[in-house]
């Protein structure tokens, strides 16, 4: 599915809160900036996240009246039937039909996944090309990858979801003699150096060695984010001249900054002259 269409990115971490749903939604919208034809599938039934970010831009638009680019969205329900073998089927099915749908459509597919296991986010790994986790900067939340060393910092056990990339990557291999292009995205991190961000950083770069994949600076925490879940807009979009402070344009032009940042780490296939936004207001 899809390996001789759209370029699949998709996004996902078994640990709840670590901004997979931002991330997936300001990637999709820069590429429609960037003149590409984008599609987004949520496969998390439970919180549906993107799905709801999709629903607050288009209600957005609607009401204010702004024209603001939007993809092609699926939410791909779980199936809650008495057999896990019927069950898994159907979702098949439905990942099947959506891919299907869109593949020689786009030129990128958008995946995001739950913040944890389930059949479809299987699914999902399994057809990735490029896979970005993000992880916020924090010892707690690298456990989701492996349990490290108190003392070196060292990993030392490949926890759950990694062993899940991994069959990912290995099946993908076996199929079609590639693997996934798998970045690690520090996130949330902090304004100010510390000893911590440091530990992080280093202990990052042991699992990204131990486990062949790559790392990259994602995005500061920064409090606009919460304000535009809730239009359904990115950094990309023009701000909404009211009620937008210089602070709030200050945090805008930079966050906006650091996803360009990670866009070039991510070594998308973006067509020629298209390989940044046009240029926008702040």
């Amino acid at each position: 599915m899809a390996r001789d269409g759209a370029h699949v990115i998709v996004v996902g971490n078994e640990k709840g809160g670590s901004g997979k749903s931002t991330t997936a939604f300001h990637l999709a919208i820069y590429l429609l900036y960037a003149g590409h034809r984008v599609a987004t599938i949520d496969v998390d039934g439970r919180q549906q996240t993107l799905t709801h970010y999709v629903r607050n831009r288009r209600a957005h638009t609607r009401d204010s009246g702004r024209s603001l680019p939007n993809t092609l969205h699926f939410h791909l329900p779980s199936a809650w039937g008495d057999s896990i073998k019927e069950n898994q089927k159907a979702e098949f099915d439905v990942f099947r039909r959506a891919v299907g749908e869109v593949e020689n459509k786009v030129d990128f597919l958008v995946i995001d996944t739950p913040g944890f296991d389930t059949n479809l986010t299987r699914l999902a790994h399994s057809m990735a090309d490029t896979l970005v986790t993000p992880v916020n900067d924090s010892l707690i939340d690298i456990n989701v990858l492996a349990r490290v060393d108190a003392e070196t910092g060292i990993p030392v056990e490949t926890s759950h979801y990694a062993r899940l990339v991994q069959r990912a990557r290995s099946e993908r291999m076996a199929v079609g003699g590639e693997t996934i292009d798998w970045v690690l995205v520090r996130n949330r991190i902090s304004m100010l150096a510390s000893r911590n961000a440091k530990q992080v950083h280093a202990t990052l770069e042991g699992i990204a060695a131990r486990f062949g994949c790559r790392m990259a600076d994602g995005i500061a925490e920064r409090v606009i984010f919460r304000s535009l879940f809730a239009s359904g807009t990115t950094v990309f979009d023009p701000l909404d001249e009211e009620g937008s402070g210089e602070s709030s344009s200050v945090s805008h032009v930079s966050a906006r900054q650091e996803y360009r940042n990670l866009v070039a780490a991510l070594n998308l296939p973006l067509r020629g002259h298209a390989a940044e936004p046009v240029r926008l207001s702040a």
